[in-house]
């Protein structure tokens, strides 16, 4: 028995600001990337992401990619969702290194999960404020790609 979804429930096209690099703190080095807009499709929900959010980043002494991102997407039908996302992101040290300069890498290269959580009103989208999921996603220059798979 599959614990996740048979197929992706959402799946998530953001377009990303250039990485704000913060540089090294006492808790890693901290980068910012601000999410500007992008698209979600799926079969119960189609719509798009709203201006405003950002994926806050810490990397970690070994190599892993802590992301903590939060942004709005607003349905067709002009509901709001708030997306929740958690995860991590490492691969071997020249991928990683290709991915900090924001350029496009093969996905099967390196690792990118999130656990996801969503909040809204909206009464057609409720649905989404009783579920778990866990994202599988691509960075790319610019863009993150996020298949999204209901936890079961």
């Amino acid at each position: 028995m599959s614990l996740l979804s048979e197929t992706p429930i959402l799946t998530i096209h953001a377009e990303l600001a250039g990485i704000q690099k913060l540089g090294a703190t006492p808790y890693g080095e901290r980068r910012i990337i601000n999410i500007l807009g992008g698209t979600v499709e799926g079969p119960k929900l189609q719509g798009k992401i709203l201006p405003g959010g950002a994926d806050w980043q810490i990397v970690r002494a070994d190599g892993v990619v802590d992301l903590r991102a939060r942004y709005t997407v607003e349905t067709d039908a002009g509901g709001l969702i708030l997306v929740n996302s958690e995860g991590y992101r490492h691969g071997p040290p020249d991928v990683m290194a290709r991915l900090a300069r924001d350029e496009t890498v093969d996905p099967s290269l390196y690792y990118f999960r999130a656990f996801m959580r969503f909040e809204t009103s909206d009464p057609a989208a409720a649905w989404l404020n009783r579920i778990l999921a866990l994202g599988r996603g691509a960075r790319e220059n610019r863009v993150v790609k996020i298949d999204v798979f209901e936890v079961l």
